[in-house]
């Protein structure tokens, strides 16, 4: 009985909020794009509660000292159980579990380069799933990830993992792959069902893929509206890899939500993008560590070929859609094309390609989180979680700061 009552009352007295009080010497408001000075912001059980006021006597304090804060960073396109140092057939060297692993790995490094969030489009086996719920459960460290399970596509398409291999391959059962509208909608069902917050689709060939063309169509407008539809009515987003002028308009006019890559967009893709409210997620920091290092880490020669036919084009195209007003976002292709936790080299690109650095940053802040329909990240804002990524200098006027992060912070946390 004594035992009973003890714990009656145990489970009905509610656990002490802790609360973290961090201070610095500047803060960058994102918003209004500006810097202020020394900030003082309340995080309690993991978010803002208050910036500036009075300081709880029973904080606990985090003083960074002489450093620009801004809020965690989000990367809208990366691939956790990746390696871009095994590329090619050397992937097939390895067993299924090694990637897995592989992402507990990336996920630590993302974290601490100053990416408190990351969407994760594309993953074998649900690794993003399960890697998400040890993050969460304590397990190992990492950002907040939004998954999307296996990337979708059609037989023999860029998501289709055995389109490289022999026709011995063909009964090799393939969840990420199919064809027709009612096949889609299923597939949507079903990544939805084992714990996909978003969907990702091929629209086109690819790169790193080895025997399609980037530019070339790979779904159908109906195919890729029933995607839309189904993801849209389980309130998820859809994203779609689309490197080619036609499949990225089809993207667009089926209703898909981020146009990733976007490499061959032309003056309709604009229109079409600020019609339908869709935003671009253009990785143009990779051609340069793709014809750097991907002969030696093992990329098809083929694949090489593409990227020196569509590297420049896409840096092109990313400076004219944003001349022409369409809305950004922050996405990398992290893991995949190159190492984790080095997002932050494409913002310095950014600039070089047409945007200011505030933009840049917005692109991996406000908007990123606008474009997830979440109002926890994205700011340093009351309500918000208390993700925090601190710099020595100022990324108004070096945007390349953000590459070496003295200190980060996600839910109060310190994970730097």
């Amino acid at each position: 009985m004594r035992l009973a009552i003890l714990a009656a009352l145990f489970l009905a007295t509610p656990a002490t909020a802790e609360t973290v009080v961090v201070t610095a010497a500047r803060m960058l408001d994102v918003e209004r794009g500006r810097v202020t000075t020394k900030p003082v912001i309340t995080i309690t059980d993991g978010r803002i509660t208050a910036i500036g006021g009075v300081v709880p006597a029973d904080a606990k304090r985090i003083d960074l000292g002489d450093v620009t804060i801004l809020p965690g960073l989000i990367d809208m396109h990366v691939h956790l159980d990746a390696d871009a140092r095994i590329s090619g057939y050397r992937r097939l060297e390895y067993t299924d579990s090694f990637w897995a692993a592989v992402g507990v790995a990336n996920a630590k490094s993302m974290l601490e380069a100053g990416f408190t969030t990351v969407r994760n489009v594309g993953a074998e086996n649900y690794n993003d799933v399960g890697l998400k719920q040890a993050i969460e459960r304590g397990y190992v460290p990492g950002p907040r990830i939004v998954p999307s399970g296996y990337a979708l596509g059609a037989t023999g398409g860029h998501c289709d993992g055995t389109e490289s291999l022999p026709p011995s391959f063909q009964d090799v059962p393939n969840p990420a792959v199919a064809d027709g509208p009612d096949a889609y909608r299923r597939l949507v069902r079903v990544m939805r069902k084992y714990g996909a917050e978003a969907i990702k689709i091929c629209a086109t060939g690819g790169v790193l893929s080895k025997r399609d063309a980037p530019g070339a169509q790979q779904m159908s407008l109906d195919e890729m509206k029933a995607v839309a539809d189904e993801a849209h009515m389980l309130g998820m987003k859809v994203a779609a890899h689309a490197h080619g002028t036609a499949g990225i308009n089809d993207a667009l006019r089926a209703g898909i939500d981020t146009i990733e890559h976007a490499s061959l967009a032309d003056a309709e893709s604009f229109r079409l993008a600020k019609e339908k409210g869709a935003w671009f997620s253009m990785d143009i920091y990779d051609d340069d560590y793709i014809l750097a290092e991907g002969a030696k880490n093992g990329v098809h020669e083929e694949s090489l070929a593409k990227e020196r036919a569509i590297g420049r084009k896409q840096r092109e195209t990313f400076r004219n859609a944003h001349r022409a007003g369409v809305k950004m976002i922050f996405g990398t292709d992290n893991g995949a094309v190159f190492p984790a936790g080095q997002n932050a080299l494409q913002f310095a690109k950014m600039v070089e390609w047409g945007m200011t650095p505030i933009e840049a940053i917005r692109a991996a802040t406000t908007n990123a989180a606008a474009a997830l329909a979440r109002d926890d990240v994205g700011a340093i804002a009351v309500g918000r979680w208390g993700d925090l990524v601190a710099v020595a200098g100022d990324p108004l006027a070096d945007v390349r700061v953000l590459e070496r992060p003295v200190a980060v912070i996600k839910g109060g946390v310190r994970a730097k």
